[in-house]
């Protein structure tokens, strides 16, 4: 009697415990995959923002925002304790967000805003440096607004700063503070705004921080007069052309993006430019283009 009361007892201890390792796995499988899913969340959580730049707030030197020595190009960043994102002026990009060594960031069309998500990886994120910031580091904002500012998880598990929900980059051949190489390439790269629309694009049509992206424009009419009067001037290819008759447009008519230049063979001043401008002269350009450039 005493025999199986032992026996009992020991067979309901073992179940006992059976059921609490089944509890357990299933809670520690519950944890895990909510970390999973609020991975991102918890990164955010534990960034410090911090309004001014990084110099006012005492940052450790040599501990965030990176760049090329002079005339080298840029290679893609550790995760750093901190980055600065300030407003700023660079080339003829105004306002446009620059690193805290005063290097334009960028943004690309290919990118999804909402949900944000980077699809520039592996070759790409060498020429197009993403933004990494370490878990934990710290964002200095100076002219950009804290609620436009976020972190995605990229494919290599870093956290990339985001400006509007759009992932942030630098750009390899941008050689010191204040180049905008970087601007209109491929009609799909533009520097960003503070709130994380294109830098510096005209006739946007809205579509800037819509997440519906910009193709590139393979061919323009050029127009002597305001309006798109005549006589004018169509080019159409890729790559950079000529115009046959030398700063005399004051209106364009394009189907997408492309870069402007005051000089032959994409030289001199440029402006990136999407859609109908019908006066030049509103964007500083009347009888000035003298080729342009089809992404």
């Amino acid at each position: 009697m005493i025999r199986n009361r032992i026996a009992a007892l020991a067979a309901t201890a073992v179940a006992a415990s059976l059921l609490l390792t089944a509890c357990n796995a299933t809670n520690q499988a519950a944890d895990a995959a909510s970390a999973a899913k609020n991975g991102v969340g918890a990164a955010l959580q534990s960034l410090h923002f911090d309004n001014g730049t990084a110099k006012q707030n005492n940052a450790t030197p040599k501990t965030g925002d990176w760049a090329p020595a002079a005339g080298k190009p840029a290679v893609t960043p550790a995760a750093k304790k901190w980055v600065q994102l300030s407003a700023a002026k660079a080339g003829d990009l105004n306002p446009v967000v620059v690193n805290g060594a005063g290097f334009t960031l960028y943004r690309f069309d290919k990118d999804t805003a909402n949900p944000s998500k980077s699809n520039c990886n592996d070759a790409c994120a060498t020429t197009w440096p993403p933004v990494v910031v370490a878990p934990g580091g710290k964002i200095f904002i100076d002219g950009v607004d804290k609620s436009a500012v976020g972190v995605v998880k990229r494919a290599d598990g870093n956290l990339q700063v985001t400006i509007g929900g759009w992932p942030v980059y630098r750009f390899s051949k941008d050689l010191k503070p204040g180049d905008t190489n970087g601007q209109g390439v491929g009609g799909t790269w533009f520097g960003v705004t503070p709130d994380g629309k294109k830098a510096g694009v005209q006739g946007q049509g809205g579509t800037g921080a819509t997440g519906t992206g910009t193709a590139a424009a393979t061919s323009v009419v050029l127009s002597d007069e305001t309006d798109f009067g005549d006589p004018s001037e169509g080019l159409a290819g890729s790559g950079c052309q000529n115009v046959a008759r030398d700063d005399a447009a004051s209106s364009l008519r394009a189907s997408g993006a492309l870069k402007i230049w005051s000089e032959k063979n994409c030289k001199g001043e440029s402006k990136v430019v999407q859609g109908d401008i019908a006066d030049l002269a509103s964007i500083g350009f009347d009888n000035k283009i003298s080729s342009v450039f089809f992404g």
